[in-house]
């Protein structure tokens, strides 16, 4: 009998088979992600042991082995194609949050609309991982047991190339989104932010309270006084340089085997820099 194992046998071929239409990463080479949120999650996997191996899934990710990828509520599964026919089933798994859990993380959002906005805007404050924090929530892994991973694959390795894969999609996608890393916890972007209007109360107009006026003399000493001396909480997140081409369709043609958008991302790069 052969020493080989039975996956490594000659009938099947030595690179993964081509996906027609699969779901690849923007980043052609460097680093993957570009937000702090982003950079955070790839950081944790690092300091929990798995971030070393992650090198062994980036051309997957970028050649489009990925067939699929769901994200849910504790749970991420994807279809990527290796050299089998049938492409392995990948999952990753991570606690969600529960009710009374998210009950005080919306509450805490709400008792402060710059998150949400900011939210919205595309960004996530880096005071929000403090926030959750100070709730006793973590908004990444930390430990392995907050991290579960598997593969249908045969490679003994964890994580091996089709999980790698995955997490570099997952780090891409929350840089488009960040609303993604936290429907990982537990709450999508729609139930979020209804529940964040439901706890602010109703919509309707505050009633007006009169009071007397006081004549304009008596306020010219402090008329252009700035009144919340930290404004610069309430300033828009600064895009990521080329953001916009992140969010535009995929042009269905090539130069020199290079996509369109990847072509143009130095562009908008160094039109960013001062």
């Amino acid at each position: 009998m052969s020493d080989q194992p039975f996956w490594a046998a000659d009938d099947y071929p030595k690179r993964a088979l081509r996906v027609e239409n699969g779901i690849q990463i923007h980043s052609t080479r460097g680093t993957v992600a570009r937000t702090w949120w982003s950079k955070r999650f790839l950081a944790v996997l690092e300091a929990l042991g798995v971030g070393g191996r992650l090198h062994r899934g980036r051309s997957y990710a970028r050649s489009g082995q990925i067939v699929s990828c769901e994200i849910d509520a504790g749970s991420v599964v994807a279809l990527v194609q290796g050299t089998r026919p049938t492409p392995y089933k990948v999952r990753i798994g991570i606690p969600a949050w529960g009710k009374e859990e998210w009950g005080r993380a919306e509450q805490a959002l709400a008792d402060d609309a710059w998150y949400a906005a900011a939210l919205l805007a595309g960004g996530m404050p880096t005071e929000i991982e403090e926030l959750f924090n100070g709730l006793g929530l973590a908004l990444f892994p930390t430990s392995q047991r907050d991290l579960t991973m598997d593969c249908t694959c045969p490679d003994s390795t964890v994580p091996c190339k089709h999980l790698a894969a995955v997490f570099y999609l997952l780090a891409e996608r929350f840089d488009a989104d960040p609303f993604e890393v936290l429907a990982l916890r537990g709450r999508d972007r729609e139930t979020l932010l209804a529940n964040l209007r439901r706890r602010r109360g109703s919509t309707a107009p505050e009633p007006v309270v009169e009071e007397d006026a006081v004549p304009l003399g008596e306020l010219l000493d402090s008329f252009f006084a700035a009144g919340d001396p930290d404004l610069a909480r309430f300033a828009p997140p600064v895009p990521e340089p080329g953001a916009v081409l992140d969010q535009v369709p995929e042009l269905p043609i090539e130069a020199r085997r290079h996509k369109v958008r990847d072509l143009l991302r130095p562009a908008y790069e160094a039109l960013s820099t001062p």
